[in-house]
């Protein structure tokens, strides 16, 4: 596999994994429960993607004998098609963690004050 990837995508375990930037404490992971995407035609001889910002930095992995490839080599298309469920995903937990973040008889507004506006929206 590539080094310093941005991303990785497992196939196997439907995980995209977010390796840098806000979001990206530990390499954050999500399970993204889509089987029409994780089926379509174009990832069925894909293992792993390891993507970075240029084509030393990333790799696609086979399921058989075929040699890596860079993403771009690969023409399985853009790397948003990834970023954007891990964005979804992510914002979910930080709108879950929002909710959670409670204290007792603090109204609405106070919680506002404390921790800013409910997210509404994410993009890495």
């Amino acid at each position: 596999m590539a080094t310093n990837a941005n991303w990785t995508i497992v196939f196997e375990d439907k995980i995209v994994i977010k390796n840098y930037a806000e979001g990206a404490d530990k390499g954050i992971g999500y399970i993204i429960n889509d089987d029409s995407f994780w089926s379509d035609s174009k990832f069925s001889n894909i293992w792993a993607i390891q993507y970075g910002n240029s084509i030393t930095s990333d790799e696609v992995e086979y399921r058989d004998s075929t040699p890596h490839s860079s993403f771009a080599d690969a023409n399985i298309g853009d790397i948003s098609q990834f970023s954007s469920k891990w964005d979804s995903a992510h914002l979910s937990k930080l709108q879950d963690n929002w909710d959670a973040d409670n204290v007792d008889g603090e109204t609405e507004s106070e919680k506002i004050t404390r921790l800013g506006a409910r997210p509404t929206s994410y993009s890495s």
